[in-house]
Parts: C-alpha cells; sequence; structure tokens
C-alpha cells in the first residue's frame, strides 16, 4: 500500500503498514547503529521466512495455537521495549474498542487463516498471496478512502497485478496441482490486512499514542482474543517438540516485536516510501525459503505470476509528487 499520510499502529508482519515519519518513534539505538540498508535486508529475511516459521509451526501445534504463539511473544517483545522506555499503553475506553476490531481485522484473523492454509499449501504460495495485500488495498481505497482517486496507472496495476494471481495459481490449467481451499484463506488473509488498515486510519488516526504502544496494545488484545478460541477449539498440545516451538517463538518475537522495531527506524531514517519497498523481497525470500530449505516444488510460473504481481502492486501503488 502507499505510505500513508496519518499515523496508524502498523499490524505485526505486514509490510505495507508504514507508520507516519511525523509520528513514528525512533528506533532503537542498537538498531541504529547498524546501516540502514543491512537493516532493509534483516527486515526484508525476516518478514520472508515467517511463512516458513508457520509451516513448521503447524507441524505440531493447531493453527490457532500457532497464531496465538505468534502474537503472545509479539506482544511480550513489544511492552518490554514499552517497560524499558518507560512509556504507558493506551488510555480510553474508546481507543481500546478500536483496538480490538484492529487486533481482530489485522492480526487474529489472518495469522490464523495463513495457519490454516499452510496446511495444504506451501509456505512459497502462501508468501505470494501474502504480495496480494497492496493489491486488495488500493482496490479498497478507491472506495473507501476519498483521498485515493482513481488513475488509468492505478486500474492498469490492479489489473496486472491479478493477471499475476491468475499465473501462480494456473488458471490456463484449472487451477490443476493447487489446493483451492488453502489458496483461498491465504487471499482471505491478505484482504484482512487492508481491511484493517482502512479502519484503523479512520478511527485511530488522531491517537497520540506512539505506533509502538499502539501495536503492543494491539497484540496483546489479540493474544486475548487468540487464547479464547483455542481454549473453545483445541485442546492443550502434549508436547512441545524443539523446532516447532522455536519457530513459533521467533515468528513472534522475531517476526514482530524486532521486524517492528526495525521498520520504525527505517521510516525515520529513509522515509516511508523507500522503506515500504520491502514488500517486493518478501515473496521472493519465502519461495527460496520454502525450495530450499523445505524441498517445496517450484513451477515456471510462480516465480513469473509473483512477478507480475509485484509488479502490478509497484505500478498500483505509484503517486504523483
Amino acid at each position: 500500500m502507499s505510505a500513508p499520510t496519518t499515523p496508524r499502529p502498523p499490524l505485526s508482519q505486514t509490510p505495507a503498514a508504514t507508520p507516519a515519519t511525523s509520528s513514528a518513534p525512533a528506533a532503537p539505538t542498537s538498531a541504529g547503529r547498524l546501516d540502514w540498508r543491512l537493516r532493509f535486508a534483516i527486515l526484508s529475511v525476516i518478514w520472508g521466512f515467517s511463512f516458513l516459521l508457520i509451516k513448521v509451526g503447524t507441524e505440531a501445534y493447531a493453527p490457532f495455537q500457532v497464531a496465538l504463539g505468534r502474537v503472545f511473544f509479539g506482544a511480550l517483545a513489544l511492552l518490554t521495549v514499552l517497560l524499558i522506555r518507560r512509556e504507558p499503553l493506551p488510555r480510553g475506553r474508546r481507543t481500546w474498542v478500536h483496538l480490538t476490531v484492529a487486533a481482530l481485522l489485522l492480526n487474529t484473523a489472518p495469522f490464523s487463516l495463513f495457519a490454516y492454509a499452510e496446511l495444504s499449501i506451501p509456505s512459497s504460495l502462501a508468501g505470494i498471496c501474502n504480495a496480494t495485500s497492496p493489491l486488495w488495498g488500493m482496490a479498497l481505497s478507491l472506495v473507501a478512502l476519498s483521498e485515493d482517486r482513481p488513475t488509468r496507472r492505478r486500474f492498469a496495476g490492479l489489473g496486472m497485478g491479478f493477471l499475476g494471481v491468475l499465473t501462480v495459481l494456473g488458471a490456463w490449467q484449472g487451477f490443476s496441482g493447487i489446493d483451492a481451499k488453502g489458496t483461498a484463506l491465504a487471499l482471505l488473509a491478505s484482504l484482512c490486512y487492508p481491511i484493517g488498515w482502512i479502519y484503523v486510519r479512520r478511527t485511530l488516526a488522531s491517537t497520540p499514542d506512539s505506533p509502538v504502544a499502539l501495536t503492543g496494545a494491539q497484540l496483546l488484545v489479540s493474544t486475548l482474543q487468540l487464547a479464547a478460541v483455542s481454549a473453545l477449539f483445541t485442546t492443550a498440545p502434549s508436547s512441545f517438540p524443539l523446532w516447532p516451538t522455536l519457530s513459533v517463538i521467533a515468528l513472534g518475537a522475531l517476526g514482530t516485536g524486532l521486524a517492528l522495531q526495525m521498520q520504525y527506524g527505517l521510516v525515520t531514517e529513509i522515509g516511508p516510501t523507500t522503506a515500504q519497498m520491502v514488500t517486493y523481497f518478501i515473496p521472493v525470500i519465502a519461495t527460496t525459503a520454502g525450495v530450499l530449505l523445505l524441498g517445496e516444488q517450484l513451477h515456471w510460473n510462480t516465480p513469473v505470476g509473483a512477478a507480475v504481481v509485484l509488479a502490478g502492486a509497484a505500478l498500483s501503488q505509484a503517486r504523483r509528487r
């Protein structure tokens, strides 16, 4: 999605969620010691590997449990940052009501959907489906946000992007070899993100709290939501295998806590337009990781379609200065 012009809490592990430079706090000094190019590369790798970590996590845990661990360790990481900085959580009933909805749209629902999707589709395909978020976002913003005016370039980008999706899925072959349910769940998860962004932009844009405080609170609420859902629909795991457990911990602590801190620093240092370019590296890394580390098959239409998706997303987000 295009860089926002108003402050909002960025979602955990969503590349297009970039806070406004006027409101985003500076990253911790430890991150500031690294050159921004190195931090950009690390951020791309962390978010690109998220889909592999989900896949490994679902080998031992139910999808709701993977999502729960993800938001729990992400919340723990950000709450630790707030404690160190002596920064309070947001206050006010209205703010927490909106954060509850935001948590459902930006964390609880998409994280669960991606975990369920990866029960039947490769992690590389899930990563490519995630790359359609900017396309869904642009399509929705043309309707929901008056400042996003439709242009020929944006319509061309949307058309190109969804043509890329059909290429990835092998539409000319009748989608043979693709699990329809899993792919639909992954695309639905990607659709949740822009719906959540638009909601947050309309309801929390004027909130004075920092993105760290808002996102930490949002993940805390999502943890409570997923804890309730997991208690109702899953049984407690009987064991905690090493690699799936470490995957879930890394998914939350690194993919949410560390990655968001690095993203804040990048936005502050190089601006949201350059920082959000990390979006276009994630499916490449996700596909590479899935093929090399998980032995997932790669057909020619997958990388070609992914390239078309990313080109369409870039074209649809182009703005005149």
